[in-house]
């Protein structure tokens, strides 16, 4: 039976002076630290089996997942899918006063954090992950997938694997940038989840890390 493996990754540091949620907002662009994380991803994955490499189309992941598709010499598809999730807080500044969500304004937008009220839900998420994934397996069936997705998309995907409660503190997660989450299946049935961090000597270097975490700020 053949050994596939999916490797999802978050996409790179994003250039975001405004400070806000920028969710699925286009024009947001890896930052040149970003750009660095992309290229020693690349060579992370340099002695892997990469047979395709599949990305949100969200310009961060595309710019994240350029590299690696260069060095294997493949093209990059798009897979909307892979899309960031759909947040209701998109151009809020929730990066430089994370008090503003505490704003009356918002508070009938936390009416049930377990779905969640204020953006796609979590099982929606699933669903289209779980799919991505297994275009993954098709394409690299025997070798390994690189799929650039972001931040809560991967964590929600991991949690449901793991068997956890889904909704969770993002300030928690573990899913820095530029972080892999491998997923190793026999045909399609799941072997094995590992995680690695391979730019994580220069997350210290982020300009929206939250203190005391290796997670970079962001609700969604």
């Amino acid at each position: 039976m053949d050994i596939t493996t999916v490797h999802l990754v978050r996409h790179g540091e994003v250039h975001n002076p405004e400070a806000v949620l920028y969710g699925r907002r286009p024009g947001y662009h890896l930052s040149d630290l970003g750009r660095e994380m992309a290229d020693e991803l690349a060579l992370a994955f340099e002695d892997h089996d990469v047979r395709c490499v599949i990305a949100s189309p969200l310009e961060r992941a595309v710019e994240t997942a350029t590299p690696t598709a260069e060095l294997f010499g493949l093209e990059i598809a798009t897979d909307a899918r892979l899309i960031e999730a759909d947040n209701m807080f998109e151009g809020v500044p929730v990066n430089k006063n994370r008090w503003i969500l505490a704003h009356p304004r918002y508070w009938s937008w936390y009416i049930n954090p377990f779905e969640p009220s204020w953006g796609e839900p979590y099982l929606e998420v699933i669903e289209r992950m779980s799919q991505a994934i297994a275009r993954g397996i098709d394409q690299a069936r025997g070798g390994e997938a690189v799929l650039v997705s972001h931040q809560l998309p991967i964590w929600t995907m991991r949690r449901f694997i793991e068997g956890k409660t889904i909704a969770s503190d993002p300030r928690k997660r573990e899913c820095s940038l530029c972080s892999v989450t491998s997923l190793t299946f026999a045909g399609k049935q799941l072997l094995s989840l590992d995680y690695w961090e391979p730019v994580g000597h220069l997350l210290h270097r982020a300009a929206d890390m939250v203190p005391g975490t290796s997670e970079a700020a962001e609700l969604s």
